[in-house]
This record gives C-alpha cells, structure tokens and sequence, in this order.
C-alpha cells in the first residue's frame, strides 16, 4: 500500500512517477499535468529573466546583436551545433513541435 510506503508522509510520494504515467495527449511529448507545471514555471522563468526584460535593448546586446537573436530560433540554434538533425527537423519551424520521423 503506498501508505506504507511513504510512511504516511505525502511529501515522500514521488509525483514524477505518476506524472509519467499519465497519458499524452496526441503530439505531446509529456502529459497535461506536466504540459500546464511547464508553461507556468517556463513563463515566470523569462519574466524575471533580465536578458529577456529589462536587457533586451541595444545597449546591452548591440543592434547587431539583437538583430541575430531575431533573425534565429531554436531549430536554427539544434542546426548549428548538431547539424546531423537536419533531416528530422527539415520544415519544422518550431523546435518545440513534434519532429519529422525518418
């Protein structure tokens, strides 16, 4: 019984487990617990990031350097240093989405 096992202390219970196995939804690569954990901590994570917020200005990255962060994505980013991703990610333009399968 999982009483016995985490001894009766929820905070023992490891919820990664039952995170995993929950189902995902078609195109997922995690299920919607962990989709909904993701975006929240993502988006708090790139609002207290000061290179994302306050930085993002000329004077910090230099108007070249902005114009190359705006000119890449991720899929750009995969490509330059694991170029052997090239055929799996031919036409995809989000990085995040699910890729070619070869």
């Amino acid at each position: 019984m999982l009483r016995d096992l985490y001894e009766g202390r929820l905070d023992r219970v490891d919820t990664l487990v039952g995170n995993l196995a929950e189902p995902r939804p078609a195109g997922f690569g995690f299920s919607d617990s962990l989709f909904r954990i993701f975006i929240l901590m993502a988006s708090r994570r790139l609002k207290s990031d000061r290179f994302f917020t306050t930085d993002y200005r000329p004077e910090v990255y230099t108007a070249e350097g902005l114009e190359w962060v705006d000119r890449n994505s991720m899929v750009t980013v995969l490509l330059r240093h694991h170029p052997e991703l090239a055929p799996a990610l031919a036409g995809v333009t989000n990085a995040f989405a699910p890729w070619r399968s070869l």
